[in-house]
C-alpha cells in the first residue's frame, strides 16, 4: 500500500537575515510556493516574535506548510505535509530557497501512513554543504597520512 502522505522538512542555514525577519516577504513567498507546488491554502496564521523571528503556518486542503525563522542565527525551519499525491512540495522548497538564499540546506522526506510497508520511519535525508565535505575529507587524509608514519 502506498503511503497516505509525504512529510518534507528542510533546515536552511546561512539565510539572508533581512528576509527572515520580513513578514510581508514571507507571506508573499509562501503564497508563491504553494501555487508552484499546486497546493491549495485554506487559511494562514503569522506571528512576529520580539525582538525578531517569524512563524507562518498555512492550513492546506491536504496538509500544512509551516515556516519558522531565526534571524539571529540565519536559520529557517520549513515543514510541509501533504496527502495529495499530485502536489509537488519540492517545488515549494525551490521557491522558498530562492527567497531566503541559504548557504546550506538539509532536506528530509518521511512517508506517513505506510501501514507497515516500511519497517520503520527512517527518513531519507539530503544535505547540501560542499565546503564542509572538503574539510571532512581533508581531515581523513591527514589522519591516514599520519598513521602511515
Amino acid at each position: 500500500m502506498a503511503a497516505i502522505g509525504r512529510h518534507t522538512t528542510a533546515d536552511f542555514y546561512g539565510c539572508r537575515r533581512d528576509a527572515l525577519n520580513n513578514m510581508e516577504l514571507l507571506q508573499t513567498m509562501l503564497s508563491t510556493a504553494l501555487h508552484a507546488a499546486e497546493l491549495k491554502m485554506l487559511s494562514v496564521q503569522s506571528y512576529q516574535f520580539s525582538p525578531e523571528g517569524i512563524t507562518v503556518v498555512a492550513l492546506l486542503t491536504d496538509g500544512h506548510l509551516a515556516i519558522h525563522t531565526y534571524p539571529e542565527v540565519g536559520f529557517a525551519a520549513i515543514d510541509i505535509f501533504t496527502c495529495d499525491s499530485h502536489s509537488m512540495p519540492e517545488k515549494a522548497l525551490t521557491v522558498i530557497k530562492s527567497a531566503l538564499v541559504p548557504e546550506k540546506t538539509k532536506n528530509t522526506l518521511i512517508k506517513r501512513g505506510d501501514f507497515g510497508s516500511e519497517r520503520d520511519m527512517k527518513p531519507r535525508t539530503k544535505t547540501h554543504s560542499g565546503p564542509i565535505r572538503k574539510v571532512r575529507d581533508t581531515g581523513t587524509k591527514v589522519l591516514k597520512f599520519l598513521s602511515n608514519k
